[in-house]
């Protein structure tokens, strides 16, 4: 009998993959999610499992500090784990503030970047302290001081700028919008935010269907792949992490990256993500983002093979 099918040859226990939605800066919430999995997910497989964090540590909750203390602690706690640490556009952002952000490869200046969207600076208020000039575009936002209160579509005031990153200057010892936080972010925060990958893609991942275990490739990226765009251009733009453009759609899009692009279907893909302030399970498609940087929200997880949700609020019992 031939072995030659991957779908059948799983003799190995596939390995377990723990992928985290949006924690914005809600350490609590974090840490009891963090918990429930080691809980749930039998030790072997939880120390040596793949965990792919989605992206947007900071903003909105009080502790974006903390949260990065605490992934940066992962690594040595858990040293047979592999931990992905996906950029959200909200990190991206802190990334370009604190001046972590690679520089266009092309030589060119960040504020070419800033002429597509001027329109929006007045209401936006953005940066215009100390380092402005060599700021990325979204740097300039996050920092900035927004006009209007009210931001009608969640329903909720702003925190500072467009992106709530008020919490996350206060939780760093200084207040929204001043360039001190350059200086308050410690050396191994600046290089977490540094390292950051836009795309994280795995070749063998297990997920259980209806028809038994099915290996699949697996994309993550914050918000989604851009649909009517070929996939592979796009992977080698995100791996490239180019920032000569101003707003990078796969980390920060809505409708035109939240289905899985057509030329993926061929081969059984799953692309995962977080970004939309959602819970959403459509065959491969996983949308992981139950919390939305909503204080009253769980942080959810799903764990691969068993496509479990687990989120911070279980009650699990040791």
């Amino acid at each position: 009998m031939s072995n030659s099918d991957p779908n059948t040859q799983s003799s190995k226990k596939p390995r377990t993959v723990c992928c985290i939605g949006d924690v914005h800066g809600y350490i609590t919430k974090l840490k009891n999610l963090w918990s429930n999995l080691e809980t749930l997910i039998d030790p072997s497989d939880f120390n040596s499992a793949l965990i792919i964090f989605l992206g947007d540590y900071c903003d909105r909750g009080p502790n974006t500090r903390e949260v990065i203390d605490f992934l940066i602690s992962l690594p040595t706690k858990f040293p047979n784990q592999k931990h992905v640490f996906l950029s959200g556009n909200h990190d991206l952002a802190f990334a370009a503030f604190v001046g972590v952000l690679p520089q266009p490869v092309d030589g060119s200046d960040f504020k070419e970047g800033w002429k597509e969207y001027d329109q929006n600076e007045p209401r936006e208020g953005w940066f215009n302290g100390d380092g402005y000039e060599r700021m990325h575009l979204q740097g300039r936002r996050w920092g900035g001081k927004i006009t209007v209160r009210f931001n009608t579509v969640k329903g909720t005031e702003y925190k500072g700028s467009i992106y709530d990153a008020a919490p996350t200057f206060e939780s760093y010892g200084v207040p929204h919008g001043s360039a001190d936080l350059v200086k308050a972010v410690p050396d191994d925060h600046k290089k977490f935010l540094a390292d950051m990958v836009w795309v994280h893609e795995e070749d063998d991942v297990c997920v259980e269907t209806e028809d038994g275990i099915k290996h699949c490739k697996l994309i993550a990226v914050h918000a989604g792949l851009e649909k009517g765009k070929n996939v592979e251009e796009q992977l080698k733009f995100l791996k490239a992490k180019d920032t000569r453009v101003s707003k990078v759609e796969a980390l920060s899009g809505r409708k035109n990256v939240w289905d899985i692009p057509k030329e993926l279907t061929e081969r059984p893909t799953v692309v995962v993500s977080g970004h939309h302030g959602k819970l959403h399970i459509d065959g491969l498609r996983l949308i992981i983002d139950e919390g939305g940087g909503l204080e009253n929200n769980p942080v959810a997880a799903i764990v691969l093979p068993s496509m479990k949700i687990i989120r911070d609020t279980d009650n699990l019992v040791k």
